[in-house]
């Protein structure tokens, strides 16, 4: 008799497992396609399109302060391509003109992260 518990508790417990497993999976693969959209930029008219090059203070590694500077300014509307060197401590962005401007442009890089740790300078455009 207790044989036949320890079984029917054992594959209860498998079918509740499996069926848990299966509906979390699926969670993951729809946030996983919601995510993995690309952004479409709009196309950017040349006469309108401008490059500015600054320098940013306050980076300590390439993977976490530049990257994620570098994604916050490539998600901005407007943002043809930025660039973050860490190395050097630089930006170069190419941006729609009549979208942004160089302030903007400051004010989102000094805003990422906790909002004090980046400082923006030498700004040339």
């Amino acid at each position: 008799m207790n044989f036949s518990k320890s079984i029917l508790m054992v594959t209860l417990t498998s079918l509740l497992f499996v069926g848990c497993k299966e509906k979390t999976n699926d969670a993951i693969s729809e946030s996983a396609t919601e995510t993995n959209a690309p952004k479409v930029k709009k196309e950017i008219a040349s006469a309108n399109l401008q490059t500015a090059s600054f320098t940013i203070d306050g980076m300590t590694c390439a993977i976490g302060c530049a990257k994620t500077i570098e994604e916050e300014l490539n998600g901005l509307d407007g943002v043809q391509k930025a660039s973050v060197d860490f190395e050097k401590k630089s930006a170069t962005i190419s941006f729609d003109k009549t979208i942004l401007n160089p302030d903007n442009i400051a004010k989102v890089v000094e805003a990422t992260g906790d909002g004090k740790t980046y400082k923006v300078s030498n700004m040339k455009s």
